[in-house]
């Protein structure tokens, strides 16, 4: 039987500065090997979690960012919060090893959004989900209609994955960018995120919205994707919660009724509502 607590030791073989707070770190097997693929060729579902650690420090979830189709390494996202997991990380180096357990949880549901628009939403240090999305989306671009990806900070060097950016664009993506307040050298749009949706055009009978981020930002824009004829069940939301298990058995994830890392993390909008942490 697979022991479902059991740890991958993996090698840290990338660290990058993405901001100030956080780091991208790309881990690839310790052994040299590959990830394991499940029967639909990925390694994990776009908006799926992996807890990832070290024995002695404990253990954070975080959404992999890399190409879910990718099994010789997975990416993550780190936003340094000062709290022993999160900093024990930043403390590392290219070569160090830690142990990461999944995926676990529940993805996006690609089958459903194939043959759609797709308006893709962030905030922050919440992108690493719809990150792996859209290279989801890139791998099957000829299954999807316009994708848009409305993504705001507090100010430019909080927006993470630039480089990234650049080739989502030569893919088809449209990117708008948005940042809280003015600054030096930024000709991007000032403002909330729900304020880009008036850049998108969609086919309001045959789209769906992606978002995670801040609650208040996804409820805010629920309320602006919804007259464009997204209902509450096109929009699926991936929820950012403290986990601990990773498999139902902590009950630290619980929100109202609902396990965030069984039922979730990606959750129709109309489950979640005022949820949020």
């Amino acid at each position: 039987m697979k022991n479902i607590y059991l740890p991958k030791i993996v090698k840290i073989t990338k660290i990058e500065e993405q901001s100030p707070t956080v780091k991208l770190f790309r881990l690839a097997p310790a052994d040299g090997g590959s990830f394991e693929k499940m029967e639909n060729g990925l390694v994990f579902e776009p908006g799926q979690f992996v807890l990832v650690g070290s024995f002695g420090y404990g253990e954070a979830p975080f959404g992999p960012l890399s190409s879910p189709y990718e099994d010789k390494y997975i990416e993550i996202a780190v936003r340094n919060t000062g709290g022993n997991v999160t900093a024990y990380l930043h403390s590392l180096k290219e070569g160090d090893k830690i142990a990461v357990r999944g995926p676990y949880g529940s993805g996006f549901p690609l089958d459903f959004m194939e043959g759609k628009d797709a308006v893709l939403a962030s905030g922050g240090s919440g992108i690493p989900p719809v990150a792996a999305l859209i290279e989801y989306i890139i791998e099957n671009r000829e299954k999807f209609g316009r994708i848009y990806l409305l993504y705001g900070a507090r100010e430019p060097q909080e927006l993470l994955l630039k480089e990234k950016m650049e080739r989502w664009k030569e893919a088809g993506i449209k990117i708008l960018l948005t940042i809280d307040k003015p600054a030096e050298g930024w000709n991007g749009y000032v403002g909330f995120v729900t304020d880009l949706v008036k850049e998108i055009e969609i086919d309001e009978a045959n789209a769906v919205a992606a978002m995670c981020g801040p609650g208040p930002m996804m409820g805010a824009l629920e309320k602006v994707l919804r007259p464009l004829g997204i209902s509450d069940r096109r929009i699926f939301v991936s929820m950012e919660r403290k986990m601990q298990c990773g498999v139902g058995k902590c009950q630290h994830c619980t929100t109202g009724s609902k396990y965030v890392c069984l039922d979730g993390p990606v959750f129709y909008y109309d489950e979640i509502e005022k949820n949020w942490d």
